[in-house]
């Protein structure tokens, strides 16, 4: 990412847009309420944007703008529960330049549609470097359930996590976004909170970067809780946290 402007339309999308991995995609079994938007990434579907072309608040948009959507690398559960009139995929689907534009417009901003293309390639990074951090613990179980899928998400920018909370008493910044994920562990489900920090770009490569905190929720379970002691022990033992400890987990956005 080049350009500051694309640098801070995108954080203040994460911050208050629902991205592709924000908001609860209930499993089969589950109450759903009622929506207009896409369940597989809370986005318009692609029905309701043709329905849609008739109503004076879609007069705006750009005609210019790519409408390809991008497949990710994050499987879906077959748990999950998707809208019908969505084709059947394997991995979840990012959401085309003109439904980033479209949610923004109708948020009440005026986005450029020129910076969208950016916008869009760091919104997908970014998720694949989180799904990236959770295979890293899944990793650990990989003899019980070698793969793993993500099940439903949540976005909950407001609701601080206890870690976020107790590193704030300290002195560090809060977090501008949070996520919780539920992986689908081969039938266990197992839920993992992302906090997302601003960071300073290292290395000179970047304008921009960014913290993600990625770990089991530690209160789900003995389990997550396990893990959470195993993987900190080994960190100090390796000594590693004191060769990058201002650089671990940091995401330079190019």
């Amino acid at each position: 990412m080049d350009n500051p402007r694309v640098a801070s339309m995108f954080a203040k999308l994460a911050r208050d847009l629902p991205p592709v991995i924000s908001e609860e995609v209930p499993a089969k079994g589950e109450d759903k309420a009622t929506t207009a938007l896409n369940a597989s990434n809370l986005m318009p579907s692609e029905r309701d944007m043709k329905q849609a072309t008739t109503r004076r608040w879609w007069w705006s948009r750009s005609p210019k703008l790519d409408t390809t959507r991008e497949s990710s690398t994050i499987p879906i559960s077959p748990r999950t529960e998707l809208p019908k009139h969505q084709a059947q995929a394997s991995t979840w689907q990012y959401p085309s330049e003109e439904m980033f534009y479209n949610a923004m417009t109708r948020k009440g901003w005026q986005p450029s549609a020129e910076d969208m293309q950016q916008v869009v390639k760091i919104h997908n990074a970014v998720n694949e470097r989180c799904w990236a951090h959770v295979m890293a613990w899944e990793r650990r179980h990989c003899d019980s359930c070698p793969d793993p899928k993500l099940l439903k998400f949540r976005g909950r920018p407001q609701d601080f996590s206890p870690k976020a909370r107790l590193l704030n008493f300290l002195g560090y910044k809060l977090p501008f976004d949070r996520h919780d994920w539920v992986v689908d562990r081969c039938g266990t489900e197992v839920r993992y909170v992302i906090d997302f920090y601003n960071a300073v770009p290292f290395g000179g490569s970047a304008p921009v970067a960014m913290h993600l905190d990625v770990r089991p929720a530690l209160l789900d379970g003995p389990q997550a809780l396990l893990d959470r002691l195993s993987v900190q022990m080994a960190w100090v033992l390796s000594g590693e946290w004191a060769k990058y400890r201002s650089t671990a987990n940091v995401y330079n956005i190019t």
